[in-house]
């Protein structure tokens, strides 16, 4: 097995990345997801086809932080670490099916069924965005705010980070949870101030906590 520092390294690496892709995805997705004609127009398939290539590899990149981070936190609780290994995956799944429904939309398009008119793609065009739209809820938020929750438990009881680390996560998974319901039922839309407010405590113990597994790995005596 890899050592714990190689690990800590590579799964720093992996929370960087998600932070670059699934920025990239959603700004390169957004001809998309705004213009409601998009399926009957000339769009830009292209950049479309990239944002998918971005959110690809966000999935690979939230299926890395489990497994490189499983080995060490199994040592200090195997529930929790199959647990997070679990509903990390399953985000990324649930993001996966989001990709598929927005390059359906493209199929849509390029080769629309025999015998379709516009307004048959329009319905089903925007079907499929809004598939997407819930994925986008249900990964990044729901499942996200759990498995944040588990890992920032686990980090805490173990001490492998520095305790504040762990904190930030506990708060922020559950914010994002919270949000998340909000979402659900209608108080506010995901893509707004209070949406963005909310993921910011999430964001901020992504990037502290892959910075000090870069930079000085897990805690000597814990791992």
């Amino acid at each position: 097995m890899a050592s714990p520092r190689t690990l800590a390294t590579a799964a720093g690496t992996c929370f960087l990345a998600t932070h670059v892709t699934s920025i990239g995805g959603l700004v390169l997705y957004g001809p998309v997801l705004k213009t409601a004609d998009y399926v009957v127009g000339a769009g830009p398939d292209t950049r479309l086809l990239l944002g998918a290539l971005f959110e690809v590899l966000l999935t690979i990149g939230i299926i890395g932080t489990a497994f490189t981070l499983y080995p060490v936190a199994r040592r200090h609780g195997e529930g929790l670490a199959a647990g997070y290994l679990g509903l990390r995956t399953l985000e990324a799944a649930v993001i996966a099916v989001g990709i598929v429904s927005l390059l359906a939309v493209v199929t849509l398009r390029q080769h629309p069924p025999q015998g379709a008119d516009n307004a048959s793609l329009l319905t089903v065009g925007r079907a499929l965005v809004a598939v997407h739209d819930w994925t986008f809820l249900l990964g990044p938020n729901f499942i996200c705010g759990a498995n944040t929750a588990v890992l920032a438990l686990l980090l805490y009881r173990a001490r492998l980070v520095p305790r504040f680390i762990a904190v930030l996560g506990l708060v922020g998974g559950a914010l994002i949870f919270a949000s998340a319901i909000a979402v659900l039922f209608g108080v506010y839309q995901q893509v707004s101030g209070f949406g963005m407010l909310a993921a910011v405590p999430v964001f901020a113990w992504e990037l502290c906590l892959a910075v000090r597994l870069i930079t000085r790995g897990f805690d000597p005596a814990a791992a």
